[in-house]
């Protein structure tokens, strides 16, 4: 059933590409993996996939252990301090990074470990009280202190769009934090690069890529409705 929702997603992915005028290899799918049992990503890598998606650290770390060491890890969801030096030299890129707190804690953690860590800045460009991130009118300054870290590279920025019936109502949003990528690159900032736009989920991730997404997080088109009970 994986290999061919798998199928499926890639197929909605060139399509989108295409709409747009991109390039397939422009837009970047990480499969998102929570609450999935190892022997389902055992499957997802079998078809191909080499880029996973992980909410929690703990469910990452135990995952990373027992899974081939060629896989790309991603830290999609909400990262507490504490839990950072769980992860910061095991991790591809860090997804959510939302305060100066946490990006303190990061560059300690990844100087400790000798690293470089990949960050991507979340931006609630849809205001949601329910939602982590940075306001827009925040992110610029926010990049500007968090630029001077010698141990964090800031790659890009992510969103987590409202979940709606209709994708074409998160339009705007994608199309928003695309202008403020496009506004932060103007900046020439140093330590700064500002082209991975993560935003589109299972339900709109094609208007996404339409708006420029780089990076697509899919869980449920590939491995079907979570079992939150796990």
């Amino acid at each position: 059933m994986i290999r061919k929702q798998l199928a499926e997603v890639e197929q909605h992915i060139q399509a989108a590409c295409d709409r747009s005028g991109r390039r397939r290899e422009d837009v970047t799918l990480i499969a998102v993996s929570k609450t999935k049992p190892v022997e389902a990503l055992q499957e997802a890598y079998d078809a191909g996939v080499r880029i996973f998606g992980e909410n929690k650290v703990q469910e990452l770390t135990d995952k990373y252990e027992v899974l081939p060491k060629d896989i790309q890890w991603h830290m999609i969801g909400h990262l507490q301090t504490n839990k950072v030096k769980y992860i910061v030299d095991k991790v591809a890129c860090i997804h959510s990074v939302d305060s100066l707190k946490l990006a303190e804690v990061i560059e300690r953690e990844a100087a400790k470990k000798d690293c470089k860590v990949n960050i991507l800045i979340e931006v609630n460009v849809a205001q949601e009280n329910s939602k982590f991130g940075i306001s827009m009118k925040d992110v610029l300054p926010f990049v500007k202190k968090v630029s001077t870290f010698p141990h964090i590279c800031i790659q890009g920025l992510m969103t987590v769009a409202p979940f709606v019936e209709n994708a074409e109502e998160n339009r705007t949003i994608f199309k928003n934090l695309h202008n403020l990528s496009v506004d932060i690159m103007s900046k020439n900032i140093d330590n700064v690069n500002a082209s991975i736009l993560s935003m589109g989920m299972t339900n709109d991730y094609e208007v996404a890529i339409e708006e420029g997404a780089s990076m697509v997080r899919v869980g449920t088109g590939i491995f079907g409705i979570r079992e939150y009970s796990i």
